[in-house]
């Protein structure tokens, strides 16, 4: 029988074209937010006076050249590939789960992905030397992938119960899933030496500032093809909204919708907090405000969330990079004081009909 195909007309209500021009805004928004992020810093370097060199064919000095291209370019590019990671991530999580708690760090994934990172950082000089020359700089990013995966796929599994995902057990079993990952975790960082230790401060709470080429050239395939797959699944969570039982009956697929939300919240949170660690609330935050703004349509609540991601956490970096100047404030601790509060609200709002 011809499956019926309506679902995410259903689901949009008559807000696509509010939808629509907020997908147009943040655009805007995110281009106007790059701009600043290049010329944004604590160093005298001027982004107008390198573009006015390059413009009368000058030479850019070294310090300009070093300080834009070298630092604050792969920054950029990171700060907007990992926001937008940590966004979709979040409204993917939700749909599957049917929540809007639902998220990588809150339910024990990104702790995961950080286990993964943790002992390939620490352990992997164990490997054979053709094996770690082989994977070079790739290491990382891919055991972060398969921490974030296998974390993904343990919520899932205790979480579903016959065909239903309990929301207090997804929670609760987060909570504790992302306690083990930190336990194991701080147990490999035991058998660290002095210099893997300093390379891994910055997990705890997350820091763009360890952006440079080589680990963008690794990790930023991984999350472009988490975030740009995204969108494919917009019907089928769409559908998931009514329902899995309903879902099935006009021909989704359920099992591969769950399976392929799965694999790719793993890839883009893997990737995303091998190149920056752990950092929470933009997965709960984003995807809310933008519910909240133009509906719950995810045909255009995953785009919109990669642009508001990328937004926020360029916001977030600028004011690290500020706030504390000349030192600097890592961004965890920036999105935390946001989405903290943020997530309270959120649980009071809904703490009716949660069931908690």
């Amino acid at each position: 029988m011809q499956a019926v195909r309506p679902i995410p007309a259903v689901i949009a209500g008559d807000r696509s074209q509010r939808a629509r021009l907020t997908g147009a805004i943040l655009v805007l928004l995110l281009l106007i937010t790059a701009v600043a992020s290049l010329g944004w810093g604590a160093s005298g370097t001027s982004l107008s006076r390198a573009l006015s060199n390059l413009a009368a064919g000058r030479e850019l000095a070294v310090q300009d050249r070093v300080v834009l291209l070298d630092i604050r370019l792969p920054r950029m590019v990171m700060g907007i590939c990992v926001g937008a990671s940590l966004a979709v991530s979040g409204a993917l999580m939700q749909g599957l789960f049917r929540n809007p708690l639902a998220d990588p760090g809150i339910v024990g994934v990104s702790s995961g992905a950080s286990l993964g990172a943790i002992s390939a950082i620490v352990l992997g000089g164990a490997l054979p030397a053709a094996i770690a020359g082989w994977l070079g700089w790739a290491l990382v990013p891919l055991a972060a992938f398969a921490g974030s995966w296998i974390t993904t796929m343990l919520l899932y599994r205790i979480a579903t119960r016959q065909g239903r995902t309990s929301v207090a057990t997804m929670l609760l079993a987060g909570i504790a899933l992302g306690a083990i990952m930190s336990a194991i975790g701080g147990l490999v960082i035991l058998r660290a030496n002095d210099s893997q230790l300093r390379d891994l401060t910055f997990w705890g709470l997350g820091s763009l500032a360890g952006a440079t080429w080589p680990k963008l050239m690794v990790a930023v395939p991984i999350m472009a093809a988490g975030v740009l797959s995204a969108p494919a699944l917009a019907r089928g969570l769409n559908a998931l909204a009514l329902g899995e039982a309903a879902a099935g009956h006009v021909g989704i697929r359920v099992q591969r919708v769950k399976n392929r939300a799965i694999l790719t919240v793993a890839a883009a949170t893997g990737a995303a907090v091998a190149v920056s660690g752990g950092i929470g609330f933009v997965g709960i935050v984003v995807p809310h405000l933008l519910r909240l703004a133009s509906g719950p349509d995810h045909r255009w609540l995953l785009v919109n969330s990669g642009l508001l991601g990328a937004v926020m956490l360029l916001w977030a970096d600028m004011a690290s990079r500020t706030l504390i100047a000349p030192a600097e404030l890592p961004i965890g601790i920036v999105t935390a004081m946001i989405g903290g509060p943020f997530f309270l609200w959120i649980l009071l709002r809904n703490r009716g009909v949660l069931d908690l």
